[in-house]
This record gives C-alpha cells, sequence and structure tokens, in this order.
C-alpha cells in the first residue's frame, strides 16, 4: 500500500482496468502524448498504445458523441474533458443520447462510458475552468453522477465506474488533484456507486458534502460535534444514510461551492423535510457559493464557502 495523491490513484485505476478489460480506452483533448491538462493520464499510451488511449481534436462534442456510439457497440470509453464548463458543448449528446440508450432501446442496448472531468474553484484558472455545475448532470435520469473526495475513494469509485453498464460522470476536485494524499491499495478494489461514506462520527449535528468542501467543512468542526457524510455519488446519492443521521443528531448543514438555487444541496435538505422533518431541533442549513457566475482569479476566495461562513452554520443550529 502507498501513498498516493488523487492524480496517482485515478491514473493507477485507469491503468489497471486497462490491463484487464481490452475494452477500456481512453480519448481525450492532449490525453496521450501530454498525459492531459493535469496529467492524470501521464504514461498511458507508453503501456498501451495510440489505439486505446486517443488523442482527439479540440471538439467537446465529438468526444462525447464518439464515446457514445462506441460504448453502444461495446466498448468502454473513458472520455476525459479538461474542464467542466467545456462540458457545455457537449451537453446534447450526454442528455440526449448517453442517458437514453437503455430506455429508447428497452434495454437491449446500455451505454457503458465514463466522462472524467475537473471541477471546482480554488486554482485561480481563466473563465468557465472552475465551473461546480454537478447538479445539472443530476437532473438527467439515466446518468450517474459521481464525485470522489480523496485518493482511496477516487480509485475505487472510478473502477466501480468504468465497470457500470450505464453512463457515470466522473467529477475531479481540481483543488485536490495532488494536495492531499492517502493509503492507497497497489490491488483492484471497488466502492459501490450510491453509498456515501461517515467521514466523520458525531451527535450533534449531520453535515453533508463532497468534494473540496468536505475536507473545508471537517476543519471548520473543532470545536463542534459533527457528523460528516461524504456523499461520494450523488445520482444516485445514498438517502438513508443522510437521513439516519439526521435522525441522530437533529440538525443538518449542508456545505457545497455550487451556487446556492438549485444545488445539490436543496435535494438533499428536500429529502430530510419528507422524510425525517419531525427530527429535526433546527432549520436545515446550507452553506453555498452565492448566485453569481464565478469570478476572476482575485475573488475566487471570497467566492468559495470559507470556515468562517461554515462554523456560523454550525452556530446556527446548535443555538437555534
Amino acid at each position: 500500500m502507498a501513498k498516493l495523491n488523487l492524480v496517482q490513484a485515478i491514473n493507477q485505476a485507469l491503468s489497471q482496468e486497462m490491463e484487464a478489460d481490452r475494452d477500456v480506452i481512453i480519448l481525450g483533448e492532449d490525453v496521450a502524448k501530454d498525459g492531459g491538462v493535469f496529467r492524470v493520464t501521464q504514461g498511458l499510451l507508453d503501456k498501451f498504445g495510440p489505439e486505446r488511449v486517443i488523442d482527439t481534436p479540440l471538439a467537446e462534442l465529438g468526444i462525447i458523441g464518439a464515446a457514445v456510439g462506441l460504448s453502444a457497440y461495446g466498448m468502454k470509453p473513458v472520455a476525459e474533458i479538461q474542464f467542466m464548463g467545456f462540458t457545455y458543448a457537449g451537453l446534447e449528446q450526454l442528455f440526449s443520447h448517453a442517458s437514453r440508450i437503455r430506455s429508447r432501446s428497452r434495454g437491449r442496448f446500455s451505454c457503458p462510458m465514463v466522462l472524467r472531468t475537473p471541477y471546482g474553484i480554488g486554482i485561480k484558472p481563466p473563465e468557465l475552468h472552475s465551473e461546480s455545475s454537478e447538479a445539472l448532470f443530476c437532473h438527467m435520469p439515466g446518468l450517474k453522477v459521481v464525485i470522489p473526495s480523496n485518493p482511496y475513494s477516487a480509485k475505487g469509485l472510478l473502477i466501480s465506474a468504468i465497470r457500470d453498464p450505464d453512463p457515470v460522470v466522473f467529477l475531479e476536485a481540481s483543488r485536490l488533484y495532488r494536495s492531499i494524499k492517502a493509503d492507497v491499495p497497489e490491488e483492484s478494489y471497488t466502492i459501490p456507486l450510491g453509498k456515501a461514506a461517515i467521514y466523520q462520527e458525531g451527535n450533534d449535528i449531520t453535515v453533508v458534502s463532497w468534494g473540496t468542501m468536505l475536507h473545508r467543512a471537517a476543519e471548520a468542526s473543532e470545536d463542534f460535534d459533527c457528523e460528516i457524510i461524504d456523499l461520494q455519488t450523488l445520482r444516485p446519492f445514498d438517502e438513508e444514510t443522510v437521513v439516519n443521521s439526521v435522525k441522530k443528531t437533529g440538525r443538518l448543514v449542508i456545505v457545497h461551492e455550487a451556487p446556492r438555487v438549485l444545488g445539490f444541496g436543496a435535494e438533499v435538505a428536500a429529502l430530510v423535510a419528507e422524510e425525517a422533518f419531525e427530527y429535526l431541533k433546527a432549520p436545515v442549513v446550507r452553506v453555498t457559493a452565492p448566485d453569481a457566475v464565478i469570478p476572476m482569479a482575485r475573488l475566487e476566495d471570497h467566492y468559495m464557502p470559507s470556515q468562517e461562513r461554515i462554523k456560523k452554520a454550525y452556530e446556527k443550529v446548535m443555538q437555534y
């Protein structure tokens, strides 16, 4: 077992699945010769050759469309889009075709593709490089949406995503790529999609988060008895774990870096209102980014939910 960062864990997962299954291929902009914009696919061209690690034109619609076609005919493509904001150009293929192949064919065909893309703020790049629009993908039936928060979960979740018979949007927090390390087993393993992880046990406040914000929520919990849930998969998400935790603590704080209106936190809050309302000791509180376009680099730190704002949310539900 070695200590790996997120980049290394994802690379290892891709390599092991390509070794195990010749139908697994990688395609995207600069993924072969350059190893991807964050070097996540570095070295895979040398191992598996240009027929399985494919540099594509700068055309997100074409990348996603090609992956849909390949998967419908039995391949298992892992398509990389350089940044989440660039996926918008390919949503027509993802929403109108990838998500519907199983229902359109009445189960005769499936779409075992993975769309990998970095998301989120914190690395101070130009416009459309820091999007956090995960709820957009969650709204489309037929897609699974996965967001790992650490290297261990990244490897296990990605292997599960590649083996899944249906399309998976796999979102990687760019801020975490090289900022944290964890023990990651050398051998192949899976983490089931749709199952949350209890990051930290507690009794007073249930905190639901994912990706980068999970770590910020945990750092802010030092003076509070928080049970922190890492959703890991947003669609489908682990409703049972969230509801059971709220029934225990009686309080819920949701933390995410996406804008507030129709962010995925609204879905979590609605679930608790429907299934655990009588257990609540305080109103549900969401800590989110503002409903504004992500600003340029100098204002990113003000846009992202801070530890101070998260602590105030904890104080608010405890003092209610």
